[in-house]
């Protein structure tokens, strides 16, 4: 089996461009004191990031928004939300989300 030199080259240019701008800020901001300010700013990303991804795919179905008893993600995302407010455990506001899209694609 002959393998392509550009391949190995692509493989380590993506590996490199996925690497130095996680491994850059790290090493350059490790040794500064980071304003509370922007801290608290930070915290928030993780937050709006999974916001954006998940409520397009929550809300529409087949490129239309759709919100009401026929999506099952929605139901189940309004299902689960309870869940997981109360008791912040993913495991099992998965579980459950899982269990109502598949119950819901049973009898729905």
């Amino acid at each position: 089996m002959k393998i392509d030199l550009n391949y190995i080259y692509l493989v380590l240019a993506m590996g490199l461009v996925t690497y130095l701008p996680r491994m850059l800020p790290a090493t350059l901001l490790s040794k500064q004191k980071i304003p509370e300010v922007f801290v608290k700013f930070l915290s928030f990303v993780p937050t709006a990031v999974l916001s954006a991804l998940l409520f397009p795919g929550v809300l529409t179905v087949e490129n239309k928004l759709n919100i009401g008893i026929s999506n099952p993600l929605f139901v189940a995302a309004v299902l689960t939300f309870p869940l997981a407010y109360k008791t912040k455990n993913m495991f099992a506001t998965v579980l459950l989300g899982m269990g109502i899209v598949i119950l819901h694609n049973i009898f729905v």
